[in-house]
């Protein structure tokens, strides 16, 4: 299986008084890497993309190890679990060398923002995710 891999640098502004970077930001690593994988998936056209646009339905956390501030970036590695119909399972980890500080999954709708419903996973999204497939 390859991971989408992005080195995300952490903001001064995460960390909360004890020097952790807040749980809640985990949502918005999460979110932040998912986009730069998806970047190269979504067409250019701004009517294009609400087109075909995913919404997240569900995220799960579960968090390993306290993250501290510090000015390297962190790993988030990114997977696919499933991808079938309209449905997209995404799986994380959030890390360096040393330690893996949450592993997460999100579960998403390929979805149409224009007609506000669901829609099918195209061939070429298929394609695209088949790179980041779990074995």
């Amino acid at each position: 299986m390859t991971k989408y891999t992005y080195p995300l640098p952490l903001r001064w502004a995460d960390a909360d008084t004890y020097g952790h970077v807040n749980n809640s930001l985990f949502l918005t690593y999460l979110e932040e890497a998912r986009t730069r994988m998806f970047s190269d998936l979504l067409p250019a056209d701004e009517a294009d993309r609400r087109q075909y646009a995913f919404v997240v339905s569900q995220s799960t956390v579960d968090y390993r190890a306290p993250l501290v501030y510090r000015e390297e970036p962190v790993d988030v590695d990114v997977w696919v679990v499933s991808c079938r119909g309209a449905r997209l399972e995404l799986g994380y980890a959030i890390r360096d060398a040393d330690r893996t500080y949450a592993e997460a999954t999100t579960k998403m709708a390929a979805y149409n923002l224009d007609t506000g419903r669901p829609r099918r996973i195209s061939e070429t999204e298929i394609e695209f995710f088949a790179r980041y497939t779990q074995a």
